[in-house]
């Protein structure tokens, strides 16, 4: 498989993942715990269908210690019990940040009352923040079909 654009090469795409990169790193330096940032990363790209992106996380998440038996479960953390209260509504809130078009209102008062249970402001906002990142990383990668198989965690920085 072979990309329709080079992202790593263009100097358009380079200036549009350098802004791209910025954001994602005031979310990574935030308090969110980096275990949940990679969850959300994970969940968001399972639902997108982002391979590449599946591919850097789960590696990354493996590299910083994550189980594998947990992130086997990410897709079907609803029925697995590995997960804490604030992931799973940290997970909750990424499906529906994710699936915005899929309900009237996009995410409901309970998903975010959930949230605002287990994460102070900045959280929240790491929180909001990350979820908006990851998929704006999940369609561009999508739309270019960027592939998938070769990511080394730290590659990247």
């Amino acid at each position: 498989m072979e990309a329709r654009l080079n992202l790593f090469t263009d100097p358009l795409a380079g200036k549009v993942l350098r802004h791209i990169n910025s954001a994602g790193k005031a979310v990574g330096d935030s308090t969110l715990p980096a275990a949940t940032q990679e969850l959300v990363k994970i969940r968001a790209s399972q639902i997108n269908g982002c391979g590449f992106c599946l591919d850097m996380h789960t590696k990354d998440a493996a590299k910083a210690g994550e189980t594998a038996l947990r992130l086997n479960l990410v897709a079907a953390w609803r029925e697995a019990t590995v997960f804490t209260a604030a992931e799973r509504a940290a997970l909750e809130l990424t499906e529906q940040g994710t699936r915005i078009a899929d309900a009237p209102g996009g995410v409901t008062d309970e998903a975010w009352a959930n949230a605002a249970e287990h994460y102070d402001e900045e959280q929240l906002t790491a929180l909001v923040g990350l979820i908006a990142v990851i998929n704006t990383y999940n369609r561009l990668n999508v739309i270019t079909r960027q592939p998938a198989g070769g990511y080394e965690p730290g590659m990247f920085g």
